[in-house]
């Protein structure tokens, strides 16, 4: 059995107008509203300042615009891939079709790796910034990792906040309750409106020499290559890169577009564009209201840092912190939902396609969601949220991202040349030219990220691959005969 069998495009064309498929009713202004709200939470709120601190300086501005071309050129392959092949699965799927099934196998283990770590990392956010709205309502060593060290060398046990947040997320998630259009429009706006607000009010509070110089200087203290200087902006795009996760999400909703060759791309695009403005906007007024370096502070702005920059040096707006914090808890749910339901439906999209044990594509017979299979994601992601600090599980989701767009872009320029006349609502333009430059930018900020999380990240696709070669390789419906597998595509 060859280990790049592919899944045959007109199997997955005919999924397109099935009886009972999802209905078509989304358009542009949906799509760049679903783009925006799954991309503004915790990269906004806490990456930033973590890149600046750590990396780039007040340059943090030129590390969003890196990250944002890169997102861009891997754009426009989504857009191409949506367009055509308009069904759930975004990467995994195209992935199945144009390489075969063991790239296939790597992108959906990558994708577990993006949502999951994203959903944790997220949790983890959520509980600094629900003791800053609530200050020692919780004790410390319920609300961090047993890897961090607090007050008096004191280490934390659990994240139990994390934990909670998490359950609240796959309970609704099993209901079936989700985010209509309406209502994700709404804190959409609300997180909008509370970004510019923070630009608008925070543009009077900029103080000049933090931003002086801009780029912060390399020196004998911290040494390496992405490590402050121009190589430290580079270092800032791999960091900040997890607050663009998100516009990938709107490949997925491919299937429930009117015109997807038409607001596809109008969407993936217009959310990335909308994101990149307020982002560089943002790091400007965040960098210029307080020292970069504060941010990289223990005891002054590490934690909950666009709270401490507000309360620290912009007095009179404690009311904006308030806000800001309500705002935040909120943005993080929402996006840490879309997380958790993009995660279940790569598991369940592997599960159909035989990959996975059946058991993650049970429906619920009410609901009729993947209900065994959120618990048992319940149970992964909690334990990453609640034993492992934000910056290691931060980095790992963006190692997980990157990897995905890089193998969207190859399967672009392997699919006009497997199917050079397929029809093609929207072609990515410059090919190869753009998909190249995708990988390429996207290959440069997977060298930028720390080296502990390249070999955590590593780790986990050596289990991916030994899960492959040991079950999923002889379970695959491709490798079944016929009639079973057109048994196990249609369910029992």
């Amino acid at each position: 059995m060859s280990l790049f069998r592919t899944k045959p495009l007109s199997v997955l064309l005919a999924q397109i107008d099935e009886k009972g498929g999802l209905k078509r009713s989304l358009r542009w202004p949906g799509l760049v509203a679903l783009g925006i709200g799954a991309i503004i939470g915790a990269g906004l709120f806490a990456r930033t300042p973590a890149a600046a601190g750590q990396n780039a300086g007040p340059g943090v501005m030129f590390s969003f615009i890196i990250a944002a071309i890169g997102c861009a050129f891997a754009g426009l392959c989504y857009a191409e891939f949506a367009a055509m092949i308009p069904i759930a699965g975004s990467a995994y799927t195209y992935a199945y079709v144009t390489m075969g099934e063991l790239v296939a196998w790597v992108i959906g283990w990558a994708l577990i790796l993006e949502y999951g770590l994203g959903a944790a990392t997220l949790s983890i956010y959520w509980t600094e910034y629900l003791n800053n709205l609530f200050p020692n309502l919780i004790p410390w060593v319920w609300r961090h990792s047993p890897l961090q060290t607090g007050p008096g060398g004191v280490h934390g046990i659990v994240n139990a906040p994390a934990l909670g947040i998490l359950l609240v997320m796959t309970l609704l998630l099993i209901k079936g309750t989700s985010e209509s259009a309406k209502v994700n429009a709404v804190i959409v706006a609300v997180k909008v409106t509370i970004v510019l607000m923070i630009i608008a009010i925070g543009w009077h509070f900029i103080n000049p020499a933090n931003h002086t110089p801009f780029v912060l200087a390399q020196d004998s203290a911290h040494m390496g290559v992405f490590k402050h200087g121009w190589g430290g902006v580079l270092g800032g795009a791999g960091v900040v890169f997890f607050a663009f996760i998100g516009f990938d999400a709107v490949s997925t909703a491919a299937q429930e577009t009117i015109e997807p060759g038409k607001n596809m791309p109008i969407g993936i695009l217009g959310s990335l564009a909308v994101c990149t403005v307020l982002y560089i906007l943002f790091s400007w007024v965040l960098t210029g209201v307080a020292p970069a370096l504060d941010f990289n502070d223990p005891n002054k702005g590490m934690e909950a840092s666009v709270s401490y920059a507000i309360t620290t040096y912009m007095p009179g707006y404690g009311w904006l912190t308030t806000l800001v914090n309500v705002a935040i808890l909120a943005g993080f749910s929402s996006v840490m939902m879309v997380m958790l339901l993009g995660q279940s439906r790569v598991f369940f999209s592997m599960a159909k396609d035989g990959l996975l044990p059946r058991l993650f594509s049970d429906v619920h017979p009410k609901f009729r969601t993947p209900y065994k299979c959120n618990w048992v994601l319940y149970v992964f992601v909690g334990l990453l949220g609640g034993l492992l600090p934000g910056d290691i599980t931060g980095n790992m989701t963006n190692l997980g991202t990157l990897f995905a767009f890089v193998l969207v872009c190859i399967g672009v320029m392997v699919m006009r040349k497997k199917n050079p006349n397929q029809e093609r609502p929207f072609r990515a333009p410059l090919v190869p030219l753009v998909p190249i430059l995708g990988a390429i930018f996207c290959l440069a900020m997977i060298i930028s990220v720390d080296s502990t999380s390249k070999i955590a990240a590593g780790s986990w696709m050596v289990i991916g691959l030994a899960v492959y070669f040991l079950y999923a390789r002889n379970r695959s419906n491709l490798g079944a005969p016929a009639v079973m597998r057109a048994e196990a595509e249609a369910g029992d």
